[in-house]
């Protein structure tokens, strides 16, 4: 198994692009983009716990009630959330993306990120879908993981390359998301591709354990999008016989699809909204795995912490009050607190009390930009972990004017 590029277009039998077509004033930012499959595929999808829901989730959820999809169309600048033709309009981007590609709208997979609330105009989207298509490349992955971005500043992209029953198989995926990301099921917007071919079933199945260890142990900010969807499309284009059990290749394939959404992950915590520094809290020695779950989640959520973190502060106080009010059974007298970077690695706590320790030593391996929190409770063999990044004032400033 290895890491390789390519993105959603990374396994056989993908296609992708993405254009500027007018929904963003800014017209060198792309804000639509599509992925095709040559063949139809098996699909699955997870979507936002909010009760308040992007429209396109709908149309989306709708849509796969067959195990089937064979497109994407997204757009970034406008959420399509909380209007009134909502639906409406998704459901237009389906028909529209459906004529110019030759399929059944039905087969599309639809989504929407950016400001909440406004009205989705769809007239840059029928004017600009015919080049959309047109421009769809086997190289296409960049130009489509450009198209979903918000306030992302990178672009976010990930895959793999394994093998099933002798055949070489690849997961690819693009991602967005960079504040509004506290997912209790997958995080802003990801879209999977694979040439492996896998069963409706098994596809729906695999995803939503996932995002358990992945996109769920991800916290930038506390808030749960509106628009969270993670979907996935398997066009068994590699040739290897089809997984329908949890049988060896089902976890392969697991492993594969991990690889790829933990890489995302780090992607989207490093990436917050205004963020300086990208934060994995790794908690070991816990009694169950729920458990060590909980409490690395807890950790990575804290905005004390987050703060602490932002300001280069080896304040493990904070480590301890949420391992203490996140509701996890731990016995707080057994934990042990570290925190490493590639500056080194200091022990802050002990059995759950402080330890004496260079403050300057500290400091220096809290102001690099990767830091690992580790929590040791002691208690038993489990372990777990989150991923997110500081709290900043620019995470203020961008909140503060973002439909400007």
């Amino acid at each position: 198994m290895k890491m390789i590029k390519g993105g959603v277009c990374a396994a056989k039998g993908y296609k992708a692009n993405g254009i500027h077509c007018g929904i963003r004033h800014n017209t060198t930012k792309k804000d639509l983009a599509m992925i095709l499959s040559e063949v139809p595929a098996s699909a699955a999808g997870v979507y936002t716990t909010n009760l308040v829901k992007g429209a396109p989730i709908y149309v989306t959820k709708k849509h796969l009630e067959n195990g089937t999809a064979q497109a994407v169309i997204v757009n970034s600048g406008n959420a399509n959330t909380c209007n009134a033709d909502g639906i409406e309009i998704a459901e237009k981007m389906c028909a529209l993306t459906g004529g110019v590609l030759g399929i059944d709208p039905h087969d599309i997979i639809v989504a929407s990120t950016g400001v909440i609330g406004q009205p989705l105009d769809i007239t840059p989207i029928e004017n600009g879908i015919e080049e959309l298509a047109k421009g769809l490349s086997e190289n296409g992955n960049e130009a489509a993981a450009a198209g979903i971005m918000t306030t992302d500043t990178i672009m976010k992209e990930a895959a793999v390359e394994f093998e099933l029953g002798g055949k070489i198989c690849h997961i690819g995926a693009m991602g967005k998301g960079s504040g509004m990301i506290h997912p209790n099921m997958a995080t802003m917007l990801v879209f999977i591709t694979t040439d492996a071919a896998v069963s409706p079933a098994l596809l729906d199945k695999a995803l939503k354990t996932d995002v358990q260890k992945s996109f769920n142990m991800v916290s930038v900010d506390g808030d749960t999008s509106t628009n969270d969807t993670v979907t996935i499309m398997a066009n068994g284009l590699a040739g290897n016989a089809i997984i329908t059990e949890e049988n060896d290749d089902y976890k392969v394939f697991m492993k594969a699809l991990n690889t790829v959404t933990v890489a995302l992950c780090r992607m989207i915590a490093g990436d917050g909204e205004g963020a300086t520094k990208f934060l994995e809290c790794c908690t070991s020695g816990a009694k169950s795995y729920e458990t060590a779950k909980i409490v690395a989640k807890s950790v990575i959520c804290s905005s004390l912490l987050k703060a602490a973190m932002f300001g280069a502060d080896a304040n493990w106080g904070r480590v301890l009050c949420a391992i203490g009010y996140s509701g996890a059974d731990v016995d707080v007298t057994k934990i042990d607190v570290s925190f490493k970077s590639p500056k080194g690695e200091i022990l802050v706590c002990k059995d759950g009390a402080g330890v004496a320790f260079s403050e300057e030593k500290a400091k220096e391996i809290l102001l690099e930009k990767d830091i690992q929190i580790l929590v040791e409770l002691n208690d038993g063999e489990f372990s777990a972990e989150a991923w997110g990044c500081d709290l900043t004032y620019d995470y203020v400033k961008i909140n503060g004017d973002y439909r400007s």
